[in-house]
């Protein structure tokens, strides 16, 4: 089926800015809560907000095979388990009708004042339930700096890195969208130098820089997916900012990897850009430094140059950016992820979510934590409004900012993922 919504020279009716993350040629899908209350699916294009489920229930979408229901729901999940052949007929539709010369929905202007918000009007929810959650460790630059630190450098790596997508089960109940403020966590650390741990707030709380792909129902208990197949099974991409606690990480992680030092929470970009639109931007992955086992080899292009950053803005002040990446820096892509996670019979659904690992890349200014931008603490990062920082303080504001543009093909964003650190929570006293 032809990509008809990733038309390069297609215009929209809508006005829209000149360097927005979502042209025509975008049509990412999340959910809002709109000015009357109602939860529903929509679109973006510019600064404009589309309910798709009134677009459907006024006709706009006849001739596609669809339930009457599939975008009066608080999730994406039915409508991504309907499979690639949909999300194509309903992005190629979407474009179809607010393309420059289409007056179908441009002229009523009835439909148009109940199909369209102004971005101001909605409030963004979580895209879909998240049944599932899992991180991956695939950057190779982010893996040997942490493993330097830790290990030094004859053994920064792991003996299983090189050969498979390593990675953790995460808790889904504390991922949230964009805009959530989290507060600073609490539990054991071990404290340079003690013998014996102590129970206290975090005191090196950080981001990490990610990318978060979301499935649709991929697989059967006891079957796999291939390498080949496996983007047939993936929907979209967010952006990830998947929070860490170092100290307490650091106490806990041995023997069974990471848990209270990442489960208190993790925020994601609402709007989720599909696999297609992202099509013009594939790139190569890095080349395996090692034989991959036959389940692991793929063919062709199966990375995405997206450009990331990572600014930090201290409350009341003006940000400053401290880091940028690119996704294609991610050394296992994420057919290989998708095929590895699989392999052994494990069953994914839709809404399922991935997290890429943080996204470092070759120089200390690519680096996607502040874990490895201040070195430990050992090298604090300057704000441009004076001050520094080692890890996250309270009342810091993280965001995380991704797109990809070409000189042949509009840029293409995801918006970004703002977070704010609050202090311990407090209990309210009666």
């Amino acid at each position: 089926m032809p990509l008809a919504a990733n038309d390069p020279t297609r215009k929209t009716w809508l006005k829209t800015p000149k360097n927005t993350d979502f042209p025509i040629q975008n049509i990412p899908f999340g959910v809002f809560l709109t000015r009357d209350d109602v939860i529903t699916i929509g679109t973006r294009i510019g600064n404009y907000a589309i309910d798709l489920g009134a677009l459907h229930q006024l006709g706009y979408f006849e001739g596609i095979p669809l339930t009457d229901d599939i975008f009066l729901q608080d999730t994406l999940n039915d409508f991504i388990a309907d499979g690639r052949k949909t999300w194509r007929l309903v992005r190629n539709r979407i474009s179809e009708l607010f393309e420059e010369n289409n007056p179908a929905l441009r002229e009523n202007k009835k439909d148009r004042a109940t199909v369209i918000f102004d971005l101001s009007e909605v409030e963004m929810q979580l895209p879909v339930q998240i049944g599932d959650y899992t991180d991956f460790y695939s950057s190779i630059e982010h893996a040997t700096n942490v493993g330097t630190m830790f290990r030094g450098k004859e053994n920064a790596l792991m003996p299983n890195w090189l050969h498979l997508p390593v990675a953790y089960h995460g808790r889904s109940s504390s991922i949230i969208p964009s805009g959530i403020p989290i507060h600073r966590p609490q539990s054991q650390k071990l404290p340079n130098g003690a013998t014996e741990p102590i129970f206290g707030p975090s005191r090196q709380v950080d981001f990490e820089l990610e990318m978060a792909f979301i499935t649709t129902a991929a697989n059967n208990l006891g079957e796999s997916i291939t390498t080949k197949d496996a983007e047939e099974n993936i929907f979209g991409l967010v952006l990830f900012n998947d929070w860490s606690a170092r100290d307490i990480q650091k106490w806990e992680y041995v023997p069974l990897g990471p848990f209270l030092s990442k489960n208190f929470a993790s925020s994601i970009s609402p709007w989720i850009v599909t696999l297609d639109a992202l099509e013009p931007f594939r790139t190569d992955s890095p080349k395996p430094q090692k034989e991959l086992l036959p389940y692991l080899q793929y063919e062709g292009k199966k990375s995405f140059d997206i450009k990331l950053e990572v600014a930090l803005q201290p409350d009341g002040k003006k940000e400053t950016v401290i880091a940028k990446s690119n996704f294609k820096y991610m050394y296992w892509n994420m057919s290989q992820q998708l095929a590895h996670h699989t392999v052994n019979g494990c069953p994914v659904n839709a809404g399922d979510m991935m997290g890429s690992g943080t996204l470092s890349g070759p120089t200390p200014d690519s680096y996607g934590s502040m874990l490895e931008l201040s070195w430990k603490g050992e090298r604090p990062v300057r704000l441009d409004e004076g001050g520094d920082r080692k890890f996250i303080r309270d009342h810091d504001t993280v965001i995380i900012r991704g797109h990809c543009k070409t000189k042949e093909y509009p840029r293409i964003g995801f918006g970004e993922v703002s977070t704010k650190l609050l202090p311990v929570f407090q209990p309210k006293t009666k």
